[in-house]
């Protein structure tokens, strides 16, 4: 497992009975998490002054509640790099805090090239991946099918001081984007992609990684240039384990490069606890 390091103002307080109290600068939020299956050493909504607590549904989904009041928008930092949150369904902040430790790889790899480097980072999200490229010298191509998340990523980019860095926010369904790229003879020295469990596309198009991901990443490789850098998965599907993803990589890239495949982990307030958060597989060339 690889834990996610270097966070000025973000931190998991406390975690058990299937919640975690974390700290988004001055906010602290009360979020479930299903992994999260041991015993708390106090109860985190009672004693640990959480401003907000995620509600689940018993018919799925849920909603926030608000115990005090919580700014419209906050922000956190990694390193020189600066996130604008705010509180959306499905518990989400507009960050994923574990994926610092992929940031780290990805800057380290893009600078140690010593070239320009073109990269293309699908389901991108609030753009952590994409700031951490650019801010690395790449030209990136930011895909995602949501606009809001595309428009969140380039606020991102001003607030980290990489405005006027190279990168292009598309809004698209990925799949349908890649295999444009493909026809126009498009390449990618390093491709990342995060894609969702399930999800739609801004036409409606139906995305179920089980049935897709396989196929999918196969598709993509084909957009890797002849010297490429680096191909990196992540996931956060129940079921994918990082040997699975391993296996992917390595036969729709037919052997080629060194994949290393890993569990992305946090710190809390417990040093004998690390929160297991998602996981990656990660192929060097």
């Amino acid at each position: 497992m690889h834990i996610a390091e270097d966070w000025k103002d973000y931190e998991v307080i406390e975690t058990g009975n299937g919640m975690k109290l974390e700290r988004f600068g001055k906010v602290r939020l009360l979020r479930p998490d299903p992994q999260i299956i041991w015993d708390a050493p106090y109860n985190l909504e009672k004693d640990g002054a959480p401003d907000a607590v995620y509600r689940r549904s018993k018919s799925g989904g849920g909603n926030w509640e608000f115990l005090r009041r919580v700014p419209e928008e906050f922000s956190v930092s990694w390193r020189e790099l600066k996130f604008s949150l705010k509180l959306m369904g499905f518990k989400h902040t507009g960050i994923f805090p574990e994926q610092a430790y992929n940031w780290s790889r990805i800057r380290e790899i893009i600078c140690g090239a010593g070239r320009t480097v073109k990269v293309l980072n699908l389901f991108a999200y609030t753009g952590g991946a994409t700031l951490a490229a650019a801010s690395a010298g790449a030209e990136v191509t930011h895909v995602d099918a949501a606009k809001a998340m595309c428009e969140r990523a380039g606020k991102n980019a001003a607030l980290s001081g990489l405005k006027d860095r190279k990168i292009r926010y598309i809004v698209d369904d990925c799949l349908k984007f890649v295999e444009r790229e493909i026809r126009r003879g498009n390449t990618y020295d390093a491709v990342i992609m995060d894609p969702p469990s399930y999800g739609r596309g801004p036409r409606g198009e139906v995305w179920k990684l089980e049935d897709t991901i396989f196929d999918f990443v196969k598709k993509t490789t084909g957009l890797l240039s002849g010297s490429p850098l680096f191909f990196l998965i992540n996931s956060y599907t129940t079921g994918l384990q990082p040997s699975v993803m391993k296996n992917i990589a390595d036969i729709c890239l037919d052997g080629r490069g060194s994949t290393e495949a890993y569990e992305l982990g946090l710190s809390t307030g417990r040093k004998e606890v690390v929160l297991p958060s998602g996981a990656s597989s990660m192929t060097t060339f």
